[in-house]
């Protein structure tokens, strides 16, 4: 790649060394420096394709040196659109975002590239290349053939084009649900409406209530507010857990059960579309259905296997679902309720009867968990588990907020691995909701040079309210232990291959396993109470509080992994059942689904898919099972720590380097069946997640 030119020689996008410039970056470095390089890398491929020859060096790894300028002039655009979201870099974004599929396209879809890349497959050097090596030879190869890599003229042109279109549909459906998400408000005015309200919630609608109207007349206080409440995670679950106004969580709930599906920023025929699209496309390459064309891919490999997981769970799951709906109604009813139960009442009894079987409370763990002090566990656990140590290096790198944190992560012995950057609070006006983890820069050897791996981890905490730190619940602890899961194994890797390094190359139904492992943690006391610190008194969380919060680790886990299952079953069934041209809505297809599993039925106007990002805006498409599918991995592995008994100081770090050099270390460069098998000794069980999940008891010998 020759260095860029003088016109463009200032652009943050085009320095293809270092850490990404974020605090550089504008709107207009986008488009001009996307064009650059994907000219460049056209020069490339044509004379890569002129001078071919079936090696490692002159082949394999020159198609990895192509994706080297893209880590610095698209991948920091996509993660600005995730997290700093603006007009300005939509249009920046869309503007090129065609010409990068065609890009991607150009190269799946080289013809002599195709033929090299099988010639050396079949050629003598073949037996000499390592485990992963020959995964890579595989990807590319089996990736070729998912790009349409044979199909003729007229075909290979329609695929590209609905390539396209599928990655314009998407980006559409992503800006419609946050653009329907901050449309939304209810604005609580009197005093008495927030009664019962924790006072995170007071502060935080208070805060959101300010930014969203700095004309108002007058300023929101928690304590008088006005307050606001959106559909953003943070204020949503506590304000439905909470409100003791009956029409404002219906209010509440139903606008969220209908986000972005209403007037301009209606998904509802992008789903149709993009189900038609995706049919279509699995035909072109010879699969009946699209749930096909996907698992060829991943670990669980058919719809059979997925569905007799489905079948498994559930049959463990739905007497004890039903039984948490009969239990809320029957405490409701005690409690002075005699409205039937609705879809806004359950989320509030169910934090009732939780109070009252456990009597405590998830914002009552705030004050003990400020995200510095839970960050400090994390980073201990990890040395005691791994051997590695985290150190704070806020200001050396640029960031694309104040808010961003920079981290450094070394051996033991202060050898460097690698370092992350964390974007830990909610920002409804311009980050996405949810909680992810991406690749920033990918492990692989540059200019005969290790490139060590740096990472994004993005969470949507509660963020700090005046001279108040961000105190989390636990919830929140779980998930910023989840996404550090994703990190340690993008940052463990001991994989120099890109395309294999860290979570690259993992099928996709195996590539949560280490991030739900990680959640297992959460509930170890050691790791819990060490984390721990009120932030008036210092006190660590009381033992009795500890113990609630295991005992009500198994609180209506029926229900949750029923509704886990629906939306798997729900994501199967749109794309391996439903025909878009024999009619039928998938709206119809979700309700019949959803009644099925489901405590009390869906509501009529429930449009929950038009906000289901994951399957149509995400990877998830006919791999929403991967969840659970990971679980029960993720479960099954800690299992083995359980085994060797979670307080033998001399066994865990045995286990956790052990773990550390197989399924963080190994990255995709081997089969997950094979790794899981080089950990555990066996195959995975269902076993261990459902007697986390309180869905069967230990053995009689006590045994985990």
């Amino acid at each position: 790649m020759q260095d860029a030119t003088d016109a463009l020689r200032d652009n943050p996008l085009l320095i293809f060394e270092g850490m990404p410039g974020f605090d550089r970056i504008r709107t207009e470095h986008i488009v001009p420096a996307v064009r650059y390089v994907i000219e460049q890398t056209l020069q490339k491929i044509d004379q890569l394709e002129q001078d071919l020859e079936p090696g490692w060096d002159s082949l394999v790894r020159e198609l990895e040196l192509l994706e080297v300028p893209f880590e610095y002039a698209w991948r920091p655009v996509t993660h600005l659109l995730g997290v700093k979201d603006s007009q300005g870099l939509r249009t920046a974004y869309e503007t090129v975002q065609g010409e990068m599929v065609a890009l991607e396209m150009r190269i799946l879809q080289s013809r002599p590239i195709y033929d090299a890349l099988t010639a050396l497959k079949q050629s003598p050097a073949w037996n000499t290349f390592s485990e992963p090596q020959k995964r890579i030879v595989e990807i590319k190869i089996r990736d070729a053939q998912h790009a349409g890599i044979g199909l003729e003229d007229d075909a290979r042109k329609r695929f590209i084009e609905i390539e396209q279109e599928l990655s314009r549909i998407a980006t559409r459906f992503s800006n419609n649900i946050l653009d329907a998400t901050k449309a939304f408000e209810l604005i609580v005015s009197e005093k008495e409406e927030a009664c019962g309200w924790p006072d995170g919630l007071k502060k935080l609608a208070a805060q959101s209530y300010n930014q969203a109207h700095p004309e108002a007349d007058r300023t929101a206080t928690p304590e008088e507010g006005p307050w606001r409440i959106t559909l953003d995670h943070p204020i949503y679950l506590p304000f439905m857990q909470h409100s003791r106004n009956r029409g404002h969580r219906e209010h509440v709930y139903r606008a969220s059960i209908t986000c972005a599906s209403r007037g301009t920023l209606d998904n509802s025929a992008f789903i149709e579309r993009i189900l038609a699209l995706r049919k279509e496309k699995a035909g072109l390459l010879g699969y009946p259905a699209y749930a096909e064309l996907s698992l060829a891919s991943k670990m669980a490999h058919n719809v059979e296997a997925v569905e007799r997981m489905f079948d498994e769970l559930a049959r463990a799951s739905r007497t004890n679902a039903y039984n948490d709906f009969s239990g809320l109604e029957d405490f409701a009813k005690k409690s002075g309720e005699t409205a039937r139960l609705e879809h806004w009442d359950i989320l509030f009894w169910a934090e009732r009867l939780r109070e009252n079987l456990f009597d405590f409370t998830q914002e009552e763990l705030r004050p003990y968990f400020p995200l510095e002090r839970v960050l400090n566990g994390l980073f201990i656990l990890c040395n005691t588990l791994f051997g590695i140590r985290v150190n704070a290096a806020d200001g050396e790198a640029p960031v694309w907020h104040k808010d961003v944190r920079y981290f450094k992560v070394y051996h033991a012995d202060s050898e460097p691995i690698a370092s992350f950057y964390l974007d830990p609070y909610s920002r409804p006006q311009e980050k996405r909701s949810g909680a992810w983890m991406a690749n920033c820069l990918t492990r692989r050897m540059v200019k005969e040079r290790l490139q060590l791996p740096v990472i994004h981890l993005c969470c949507n905490c509660t963020p700090p309210v005046g001279d108040t730190p961000s105190l989390m619940n636990f919830d929140e602890i779980r998930t910023l232990f989840h996404e550090f899961g994703h990190g340690l194994q993008s940052m463990l890797t001991t994989v120099d291959y890109a395309d294999v390094a860290g979570i690259n190359g993992i099928e996709w139904d195996a590539v949560e396993l280490a991030s739900q492992f990680m959640e297992n943690w959460c509930y170890h006391k050691p790791t819990l109470m060490g984390m721990s610190r009120h932030i008036h008194s210092g006190e660590p969380l009381p033992d009795e509080l500890f113990e609630k919060i295991l005992a009500a680790r198994t609180y209506r886990s029926g229900s949750l992994m029923m509704r886990q299952l629906e939306y798997g079953m729900i994501d199967m069934a749109l794309h391996y059942r439903h025909d878009p041209e024999q009619g039928g809505s998938p709206f119809d297809l979700q309700r019949s689904i959803s009644e099925q599993m489901r405590v009390p039925p869906p509501l009529a106007e429930d449009r929950f898919l038009c906000s289901f990002a994951h399957i149509f805006a995400g990877g998830y498409a006919a791999g929403y099972y991967s969840y659970k599918w990971s679980e029960v991995l993720s479960a099954d592995a800690f299992a083995a720590f359980e085994e060797a008994g979670l307080d033998n100081q001399d066994q865990l770090p045995v286990l956790g380097r052990r773990y550390r050099d197989t399924i963080l270390a190994s990255g995709g460069s081997r089969h997950p069946m094979d790794v899981f098998k080089s950990f555990r000794g066996r195959e995975p069980s269902t076993k261990a997640l459902l007697r986390h999940s309180g869905l069967i008891q230990p053995d009689p010998d006590g045994k985990p």
